[in-house]
């Protein structure tokens, strides 16, 4: 069977240097916008178990060691329980020193606060790349489609026609890669939104732990329920010692 002339081979086939080139561009964004979204997605995925077994199993644990191992590893929820637990026993080792600038509360806050840092910063990293592809496609497609109007005016010119045959090809070229850089521009787009409400969403709840973990560290129970309301206990036992 044939293959088309208006078909993307006959694109490459026929296409120059500058025509290969923007397609191979759009084919790298478009690998990078896909990677990145399946990543993160994947990543999104990882950390919202982690905050379910935070908020089923942490606060239910016998001891702080129990409940740091019941949120796993490689999860913000892990990494910021295990930075107030890191922070407190700094504090009881260097009690003579840290004791007269800062608090145990005034501590824990900015090792809290740290960990919550690098977990939004891991949380955006990529971010980039779908920001970047989701704004740029659509132009990198519009200088396909100028390249490609381009060829069908030298056409034009060359031949003294302007009939179907002639400009048909050059055409359906800028055609075709303007539907490319839509093609690639939309479902980064599309991706960025989702996972920065998603990002927004764990931020918020990294925020809400942290607020609980500097309680139960502090007092030595937590401030909130599952539901945010007040409590004044936790069945999580902080042992404090050197």
């Amino acid at each position: 069977m044939q293959a088309s002339p208006y078909g993307l081979e006959s694109l490459w086939l026929q296409g120059d240097v500058i025509t290969r080139a923007v397609a191979l561009l759009m084919l790298g964004m478009s690998v990078a916008s896909w990677y990145v979204m399946i990543a993160k997605g994947m990543q999104a995925f990882a950390y919202r178990r982690a905050l379910d077994s935070a908020r089923r199993t942490f606060w239910n644990a016998a001891s702080l060691d129990e409940g740091v191992t019941s949120l796993g590893n490689n999860n913000p929820f892990a990494h910021l329980a295990q930075a107030g637990v890191t922070a407190v026993q700094h504090h009881q080792a260097h009690a003579g020193h840290l004791s007269e600038q800062l608090s145990l509360s005034d501590w824990v806050t900015l090792s809290l606060r740290q960990a919550i840092d690098e977990s939004g910063a891991r949380l955006s990293s990529g971010m980039a790349v779908l920001a970047s592809v989701g704004s740029t496609a659509p132009f990198v497609g519009l200088l396909g489609t100028v390249w490609g109007i381009y060829h069908a005016l030298i056409s034009i010119g060359t031949t003294g026609q302007a009939s179907i045959d002639k400009v048909a090809g050059p055409v359906g070229e800028a055609l075709i890669m303007t539907a490319l850089g839509l093609a690639v521009a939309i479902p980064a787009t599309f991706g960025y939104n989702a996972l920065v409400r998603s990002n927004k969403s764990i931020a918020a709840q990294l925020n809400k732990f942290g607020f609980d973990l500097h309680a139960l560290f502090v007092t030595g129970s937590r401030s909130t329920d599952g539901n945010g309301a007040a409590q004044s206990g936790t069945k999580l036992s902080v042992v404090r010692g050197a």
